[in-house]
């Protein structure tokens, strides 16, 4: 004997956008998953397919102002406001969880600034 069972997917239930909401403490990024009010994930593949696209403004733009450049997203709100424009996104916060860890391991890492 077989079942078959219907499984009951709603397009409301599944349903979920982000404006604003909750930032990780740690990496400064948008909290993950619907019941955390957070954000969809930008994985590695997207990521390629937006460089395959030439989208480079695009993918700086979700890859610091709209994840965790802390500093650009309030220079960024300010500047929309304002009608001026945007600044140029500064390091993301990740990358400077990353110095850290590699400081926690005695590795001596410096970040070389253009002038």
């Amino acid at each position: 004997m077989i079942y078959i069972m219907k499984l009951i997917h709603m397009v409301e239930d599944k349903l979920h956008m982000r404006s604003i909401g909750p930032y990780s403490l740690i990496t400064q990024q948008p909290l993950g998953g619907k019941a955390q009010f957070g954000g969809q994930r930008f994985g590695e593949m997207e990521v390629w397919a937006l460089e395959g696209y030439g989208a480079a403004y695009a993918l700086q733009e979700m890859l610091t102002i709209k994840s965790d450049d802390v500093p650009g997203r309030a220079s960024t709100y300010e500047a929309i406001l304002k009608g001026k424009p945007i600044e140029t996104p500064n390091l993301p916060a990740s990358f400077n969880l990353l110095l850290n860890e590699l400081r926690s391991l005695g590795l001596s890492v410096e970040v070389k600034e253009k002038k």
